[in-house]
């Protein structure tokens, strides 16, 4: 499982209307959705390079973005995001953002994966154990002494 930070992810442009009949659309899944009047397919900004892909395998980011429009940084995103992955085979590749390897798709490789994984958790339960702290009353790690030293308080055998 790779590392995902939820400020990636990015709105593909999604259509708003029906650009057949002018009705309401209903996102199907996979960047597609389907008018509710007259069932015209449409595709976000995903749902275009996707289908593009399905039929160009090989095309790169350069190529995706001449033909369907999208930006690269777009399908750079998406690449990120791990909605696509660079093919095996191609010149073309990601680095990690941790140690610089290649990778086919999202910000690590699988090692840094892991780390970036085990460091949010840690972050995670640091900011678990401050917010306890804070919330925790009636309990102080300062002791009170009173005048010159003395115990502030007497047992009744004293």
């Amino acid at each position: 499982m790779r590392f995902s930070d939820e400020t990636l992810l990015h709105d593909y442009h999604p259509p708003e209307s029906c650009e057949n009949c002018g009705g309401p659309l209903k996102y199907k899944g996979i960047g597609e959705y389907a008018c509710e009047r007259c069932g015209y397919l449409m595709y976000d900004d995903y749902g275009i390079v996707r289908n593009y892909l399905e039929i160009n395998p090989g095309a790169t980011t350069g190529m995706v973005s001449r033909a369907t429009g999208v930006k690269e940084s777009e399908i750079k995103n998406m690449l990120r995001e791990e909605k696509l992955e660079i093919r095996q085979d191609s010149r073309t590749f990601l680095q990690c953002e941790g140690c610089g390897k290649s990778i086919t798709s999202g910000r690590y490789c699988e090692s840094c994966s892991k780390l970036a994984v085990a460091a949010a958790r840690r972050k995670k339960e640091k900011e678990a154990l401050e917010n306890k702290k804070d919330h925790m009353f009636g309990i102080s790690s300062e002791l009170s002494v009173g005048e010159e030293g003395r115990k502030r308080f007497r047992r009744n055998d004293e």
